[in-house]
């Protein structure tokens, strides 16, 4: 792999921890800050808000700039984003600065990746996007524990300026190893990336990414209060589990590159999505069982991250048959649908629970898992009969 890929992975390791620290962090923000728990708790929102705006929107109105030039920018953002958090005297500026500051992770995750991409031989471009979706799984798996401890020993403040040194290692990175090549197509085609946003197939795809997400964290934002109450464990077991979700979660990312270099990628992705159901249905039918909950907890990082990179290609490729000019924007697209999955599976999650209590959850994500699958077949099979009727 090229040096670039990899200098990509520090930086997604970057994004990635500003994004989701905040979780064993609020506690202690919310001390400082004088604010309610439940306020902070939006930081995250307001980031995964800021992403799902940036990855399609500001990409498209970018794209005839270099890729290079691009990342810049949005590492810039990274690192006077966290510095401005480190020094923020109240919830609302650390709140408008997250927003902010996820604008540049959505642009970064859709540009690299469609970028690694074109830097390596195409029977070699899912591992390259497994590598850059391995700093934002190591993150979760690695960063946050660690940041979290390193949090409690310090102070939250200091977490926050560490993001912004390895923002600026990030830029070097990017400015030495990285190439700058000339893009065409000016200002005016702005407007065509836009318009690019809404190629029915690219969107079906992106749908099918927003049910997968759905099914997955309508079940893992409660994850929490569903082993402690529903499984009756301890914290650490919890611990153990959220653990194992981490390591899982690098697994199933690297699991998903080399599927996405098979000539069946779709099958795998449909393989992946049943998987992904069965997964969440025995979450329900073992919630008694510590020791199986424990194991279904990893495979559900395994299924989940497989089916991102899975998806993240399959959206690459279709861009490059309708719109081979703003490939970068599919990839936005990718990450915007995941992230609105996201906050559309913890609404979904609450309401389950409010009407048919904490134990139904999983089984919301199954539903989804299984509509994304049927989704997926569909296309699918309407892709094949094009290519008969071609024939």
């Amino acid at each position: 792999m090229p040096v670039a890929i990899y200098v990509f992975s520090l930086c997604t390791f970057a994004f990635g921890l500003s994004e989701f620290v905040v979780a064993g962090l609020v506690s202690a923000i919310a001390v400082d800050l004088e604010s309610q728990i439940a306020a902070v708790g939006t930081a995250i929102a307001a980031y995964a808000l800021g992403a799902s705006i940036g990855a399609p929107f500001i990409t498209a109105l970018l794209a005839h700039w270099k890729d290079r030039s691009i990342l810049l920018l949005a590492m810039a953002v990274l690192a006077a984003g966290s510095v401005l958090m480190a020094a923020a005297p109240n919830l609302a500026l650390l709140l408008a600065v997250r927003f902010v500051v996820g604008l540049g992770h959505g642009v970064f995750m859709a540009v690299a990746s469609d970028a690694a991409t074109q830097l390596v031989p195409p029977a070699r471009s899912g591992r390259a996007l497994s590598v850059v979706w391995l700093g934002l799984t190591l993150a979760l798996a690695v960063g946050v524990p660690l940041g979290t401890f390193l949090g409690s020993l310090w102070s939250w403040r200091a977490i926050f300026l560490a993001i912004g040194g390895l923002s600026l290692a990030g830029m070097l990175g990017l400015r030495f190893f990285m190439h700058s090549q000339a893009k065409g197509g000016g200002p005016a085609g702005a407007w065509q990336g836009i318009r690019a946003i809404t190629q029915p197939q690219l969107l079906t795809t992106a749908g099918i990414g927003a049910l997968v997400s759905v099914a997955t964290f309508a079940f893992f934002t409660f994850v929490s209060p569903y082993l402690l109450q529903v499984t009756a464990v301890d914290v650490r077991w919890l611990s153990l589990a959220m653990l194992l979700f981490g390591l899982c979660s690098v697994l199933g990312n690297l699991l998903g590159g080399r599927l996405a270099d098979r000539a069946d990628a779709a099958r795998s992705t449909l393989a992946a999505l049943a998987g992904l159901a069965l997964n969440l249905a025995a979450l329900y039918l073992l919630r008694g069982f510590a020791p199986a909950m424990l194991v279904l907890v990893g495979s559900l990082g395994v299924f989940f991250f497989a089916i991102v990179t899975l998806l993240t290609m399959r959206l690459l490729q279709q861009a490059r048959r309708h719109i081979p000019q703003f490939t970068a924007v599919a990839a936005g697209l990718n990450i915007a649908s995941f992230n609105l999955g996201t906050a559309l599976g913890g609404v979904l999650g609450s309401l389950t629970i409010a009407w048919a209590g904490l134990a139904h959850v999983p089984l919301v994500g199954a539903l989804a898992a299984v509509l994304g699958a049927a989704v997926l077949g569909l296309q699918a099979g309407g892709r094949r009969s094009q290519e008969i009727s071609a024939r």
